[in-house]
């Protein structure tokens, strides 16, 4: 048994590789904007984490115990990239021991515990709320039973999903097949493969990191060019700095009096753009302006196009509930990820194209 599940989870974890590199090279599917937003400082969410654990073990059948129970464990870790996260990791389980036919069959009262100190890394295969991961870990096993109390090296592969609760909580839910080495515990048996699979509650230290400071609103635009002169270049009333949470705003949240939970943190800057956009209709009364949101290039093309009208919306019922005509304003319209403003290969590139735009009617 240990060495075909041993054997088996090698191969999987190269499959798990290969479809790392192959989504490198092909466009990413799902949610729109990544967990790499402006929202945080370094290009991600770098807080330490506890991450307290429950599973159970399918035990190795040359064990000589029960065949399944209970372990618990605590990790400490964070994100040192995008993609990669690292815990340090302790767990303990303790086994039954086998009477053996000749004892009448059944369970003992005699134990055997493992106590396991280890680091485990997680790589990420996509961006989102849903966060699928290969896991590969190496460890000390520390195994106490009637014939030996002594350390032995350990090693363990598996595949596991992330699910974002909170911005500071998350669910995992791995499952993965564990070898130890140990070569004393008994003396015709020499080392264990266990199968595990276990449940574990991310939760993040610290405050939510704050956004960077939003740039600075540009000057209002001029009034329109008379029709006798030249025609004008197209003037825009952009709203850098208005800046959105990952994939927000949903579906059915648009409206006007949501727009707190759509916009990134700090909210009180994002709205002070908003309402000096108010204040420049208001002393143009004449200007009429077309409300466009975009998208960077992660996701779906379907689903870019979606959120970019969602975001048009929830900016064109700020503006009307504020005193703007909607005579005045054409839209909302989503041009998805199309007519990008920045680079769409790096970070900042993707924030610039995060948008929406008051376009000048000329």
């Amino acid at each position: 048994m240990k060495h075909k599940g041993l054997y088996f989870m090698v191969a999987l974890a190269l499959g798990g590789v290969g479809a790392v590199h192959a989504q490198d090279n092909a466009a990413t599917t799902g949610s729109s904007d990544s967990t790499a937003a402006p929202a945080w400082p370094n290009g991600f969410d770098d807080r330490w984490y506890i991450a307290p654990t429950v599973g159970g073990y399918y035990n190795d059948s040359d064990r000589n115990t029960n065949s399944r129970q209970i372990y618990y464990g605590l990790g400490v870790g964070k994100f040192f990239t995008p993609d990669l996260s690292i815990d340090l990791f302790a767990d303990r389980t303790q086994r039954d021991i086998d009477r053996g036919a000749m004892n009448g069959g059944g369970h003992s009262g005699v134990h055997w515990a493992n106590n396991t100190v280890g680091v485990a890394a997680r790589w990420y295969f996509t961006n989102g709320a849903w966060r699928p991961y290969l896991l590969g870990g190496v460890m000390g096993s520390h195994h106490k039973n009637p014939m030996d109390s002594d350390w032995a090296p350990a090693a363990e592969l598996g595949l596991g999903i992330s699910k974002s609760i909170t911005d500071s909580a998350d669910i995992r839910v791995e499952g993965g097949y564990r070898y130890d080495w140990d070569d004393q515990s008994q003396p015709n048996h020499s080392g264990y493969g266990d199968w595990f699979l276990g449940l574990s509650i991310v939760s993040r230290i610290g405050a939510v990191p704050a956004a960077p400071a939003p740039a600075a609103a540009p000057p209002p635009p001029p009034p329109p060019a008379p029709v006798e002169a030249p025609a004008p270049q197209k003037v825009v009333i952009d709203l850098r700095g208005v800046n959105f949470k990952f994939d927000f705003p949903k579906k059915g949240h648009v409206h006007a009096s949501e727009i707190d939970k759509a916009l990134a943190v700090p909210t009180s800057d994002s709205v002070a753009i908003l309402d000096q956009a108010v204040d420049t209709l208001k002393r143009y009364p004449d200007v009429h302006v077309t409300v466009a949101g975009y998208t960077d290039s992660k996701g779906k093309p379907d689903y870019n196009q979606s959120l970019s009208e969602r975001r048009a919306q929830i900016v064109y019922d700020y503006l009307t509930s504020h005193g703007i005509d909607a005579s005045r304003l054409e839209g909302p319209i989503g041009h998805g990820e199309d007519n990008p403003i920045g680079d769409n290969a790096t970070d900042a590139g993707r924030a610039q194209n995060r948008r929406v735009e008051l376009q000048v009617q000329q």
